[in-house]
């Protein structure tokens, strides 16, 4: 057994180094960019550059993800077996290194594909695309469920991956659409190259703070008893917590992830300025990056659980603000937006900080299958974030929104345009309103004192 692994009972009151958690949140500063860009610009990249119409472009963006869904739990199972045989889950993240590959080939579309044609290329390697990142993405959010660390030290080892997380959001949510503002296909290929050279970078960087954490910290690992993915899921789903948990989290994800695709086609037809798109992504994620401690606090004092209801109460404040903030100025719809971004980062710091709780819970009952929940709980991610572009490009459609082919101005109908805005704001409110009923059901944080 490699040197990282030592007896599951030992370290529990371990904290880890800053410079090692810093190092492992370094990851998500590239998993930042292949969760903003693809969500921010995919479908209007697809539907107003590469004239593919709005049902099409919202099936290239499901199918993708319903076949990343299938594969995440697969892959827990597999990260489990390498676990007990290597004592470290080094290796699969390695290959997801190439996810750089992917990113480029999807935004270099050729100038002779179109409409279907295009909607192919680029959903094929969006299925590649996806199975790479999963391969990197399972292992790397495994790894705080790995440690023999306590509650309250999860939650600071996911708050630094979440600043991490949102720095990297940040910077490609601003970035990529001012490269892209001339709505070029070249202008395209290139962003996903610069953003890729940066995902290889960081993820390189990742790996080396995942070795580092868990030669310090311990290493739990996964039970012996042999077992499959149709086994984990069945435990996985019988875990009523985390059951509520998925839930919850599958509906925010859908929201995040509606809102996000939402973004260019707001700032274009209801805003009239497609410069607005790096400012209102700007505006929804620099108090992301601040808010993380706060909410940590707030967990300290309340509890991960009734501060994540608070902060799906606030995103259905700020969803149905925005509903009017574009008759009252682009200040006040900026502000909105800013306090949209306060509340997603309490919906993902506190939400992902319960997921190695829910591992923790399920160990005291003699269950030690990190990778297997931790498998689950990213294919729900995937569901969500196929699901969420998928209802506004379905809103699109139904309000008659006339794709084009970069070079055209199509005047769309009044029906499109409520479509859009109520695509934007009216639906995510609804969406958290069904989240906020799951999570309330959750009751993990009745054993933090565990």
């Amino acid at each position: 057994m490699a040197e990282a692994t030592t007896s599951a009972g030992a370290g529990t009151a371990t904290r880890a180094a800053s410079g090692d958690l810093v190092l492992y949140g370094t990851g998500s500063l590239g998993m930042g960019v292949w969760v903003t860009v693809p969500g921010l610009l995919l479908l209007y990249f697809l539907t107003n550059v590469l004239d593919v119409s709005p049902l099409l472009a919202g099936l290239t963006l499901l199918v993708p993800k319903i076949i990343d869904a299938v594969v995440h739990p697969l892959l827990g199972t597999a990260s489990d077996r390498q676990a007990r045989r290597n004592g470290h889950r080094l290796r699969m993240l390695r290959v997801g290194l190439l996810l750089g590959l992917a990113m480029v080939a999807m935004f270099s579309v050729p100038d002779s594909l179109t409409g279907a044609g295009a909607a192919l290329w680029v959903g094929g390697f969006y299925v590649l695309g996806n199975l790479l990142f999963a391969c990197f993405q399972v292992p790397y959010l495994t790894t705080p469920s790995d440690l023999q660390i306590g509650y309250h030290e999860r939650t600071r080892v996911f708050m630094v991956r979440m600043v991490m997380l949102t720095v990297g959001l940040l910077a490609a949510g601003v970035l990529a659409p001012a490269l892209v503002k001339d709505h070029e296909r070249g202008s395209y290929a290139l962003m996903a190259l610069i953003l890729a050279g940066f995902m290889v970078i960081t993820g390189l960087v990742a790996i080396n703070g995942v070795r580092r954490l868990t030669r310090a910290c311990g290493f739990r690992v996964p039970d012996e008893q042999r077992h499959h993915t149709r086994a984990d899921l069945a435990l996985a789903w019988h875990d009523l917590d985390f059951r509520w948990l998925i839930c919850s989290y599958l509906f925010t994800g859908t929201t995040t992830h509606l809102v996000l695709a939402a973004v260019p086609f707001y700032a274009d037809y209801v805003l009239d300025d497609t410069g607005l798109t790096a400012v209102l992504m700007g505006a929804f994620l620099a108090p992301a990056v601040v808010a993380s401690p706060l909410w940590l606090r707030l967990s300290r004092s309340l509890g991960k659980q009734r501060g994540l209801l608070a902060a799906q109460a606030l995103f259905i404040l700020g969803s149905a603000a925005m509903l009017v903030a574009d008759r009252v100025g682009v200040a006040f719809t900026v502000a909105v937006v800013a306090l949209l971004g306060l509340s997603f980062a309490g919906l993902q710091l506190l939400a992902f900080s319960m997921l190695p709780d829910a591992v923790a819970a399920a160990e005291r009952r003699g269950i030690s299958r990190a990778g297997a929940y931790t498998g689950v709980w990213t294919a729900t991610e995937a569901v969500g974030t196929a699901i969420g572009p998928y209802v506004y490009a379905m809103a699109l459609a139904i309000g008659g929104f006339v794709s084009t082919s970069g070079d055209e101005v199509v005047p769309q109908s009044q029906g499109a345009l409520d479509a859009v805005l109520w695509g934007f704001a009216g639906i995510p409110v609804l969406l958290m309103l069904i989240a906020i009923v799951f999570q309330a059901r959750c009751r993990l944080d009745a054993h933090r004192d565990e």
